[in-house]
């Protein structure tokens, strides 16, 4: 696979690469990220290699990391219609304006014309709702990114972290009224927070949404850089991610191991597996160096066994919210009676064929 093996993003006709270039990144501003220079190499590479789907938001290092790309862009125009350019709208970046974030349409409408001057460009190919506000009304944050579609600012709709309740009933919405559907979920996913997959990942499936996963790597848990049995200081900058716990120790070995088997990293493991999970459009990743997105890219070309896949698929199994381990183990009795129904036998639990324990 290559970055040009490009998938349709959900149900909308919207082509992706297989790995969107994440940017939260670009620029040195928040202590750890990239100097505007590599920032930009980082993101001339992607593109070299195929890559044709960029992520962003205004709050990445405070409007820098748009600004970086806005100056790429500016000085390769020819770049700009020829990927997928994507940013986020919540994050209030001015002090005291109580107007200048959030998905109300005075705050959308504001947010998006400061992203297009800092982007350099007039319009967006996917415009993400970056959080939920349960305190604004969804019908008007659709009919906001409605208008902008219509006004030709933003060619998708897409949302990031918000409760899958809200998601569907947002996406109904835009589809009883016929306003630009909802054609994307960003939703944290890795080996190690595996928990969307108990109502967001499936909702986003039944409705044709595309599935963008962030956190791939855990914060760099995943990374190849920890291991239970050498937890000494670790060489990375990104301190905020703190310490594995145990129960994480026992996943992070199992990946090390599978990487070992078949002579990866760690990282390719675990971003090989993310973006084979069911429902997966793109996978976001990201780089503060190119060697780190030569590592990420590295995933492209890995193919992990049936049995491997099996073994971290156990190891990182998750406890889902109630009704989720329920509808798992009872859907299909409940339909067949413990009979062959389409070729697949069903045998009744033990609880259901002792009688009643009253």
């Amino acid at each position: 696979m290559s970055l040009s093996s490009y998938v349709t993003l959900g149900r909308s006709g919207l082509r992706v690469s297989p790995f969107t270039l994440g940017t939260m990144t670009f620029g040195e501003d928040n202590g750890w990220g990239s100097s505007p220079e590599d920032s930009k190499r980082i993101l001339a590479a992607y593109l070299d290699r195929g890559g044709n789907s960029v992520d962003t938001a205004n709050i990445y290092t405070n409007g820098h990391s748009e600004a970086i790309i806005g100056e790429h862009l500016g000085t390769n125009p020819a770049v700009r219609d020829r990927i997928v350019l994507g940013t986020k709208f919540y994050w209030n970046l001015h002090r005291g304006d109580p107007n200048g974030g959030g998905p109300s349409r005075k705050g959308i409408i504001g947010q998006l014309e400061a992203s297009l001057r800092r982007l350099q460009t007039d319009y967006v190919d996917l415009y993400w709702m970056h959080n939920f506000d349960p305190l604004v009304p969804i019908e008007e944050t659709l009919r906001a990114l409605d208008d902008l579609v219509r006004a030709g600012k933003v060619r998708y709709v897409a949302f990031s972290d918000t409760p899958a309740w809200a998601t569907a009933r947002a996406a109904v919405l835009a589809d009883v009224r016929g306003w630009t559907p909802i054609a994307a979920l960003q939703v944290q996913y890795s080996l190690l927070e595996r928990t969307s997959e108990g109502e967001l990942v499936p909702m986003a499936q039944a409705m044709g949404m595309g599935v963008l996963p962030w956190g791939p790597l855990a914060g760099g848990f995943l990374s190849g850089k920890y291991a239970s049995t050498a937890r000494g200081p670790v060489d990375t900058t990104r301190t905020f991610v703190g310490s594995p716990t145990p129960a994480q120790y026992t996943v992070i070995d199992e990946v090390n191991a599978v990487a070992a088997e078949v002579g990866a990293t760690a990282a390719a493991v675990a971003l090989a597996w993310v973006q084979g999970r069911p429902g997966v459009s793109s996978t976001l990743v990201g780089a503060r160096t190119m060697g780190q997105l030569d590592a990420n890219l590295a995933a492209l070309d890995l193919r992990l066994e049936p049995e491997q896949l099996a073994r971290l698929d156990e190891v990182s199994r998750p406890a889902l919210n109630f009704p989720a381990e329920n509808n798992a183990l009872y859907s299909r009795l409940a339909r067949n009676g413990g009979a062959t129904v389409d070729g697949v036998p069903t045998a009744m639990p033990a609880q259901l064929t002792s009688g009643p324990s009253w």
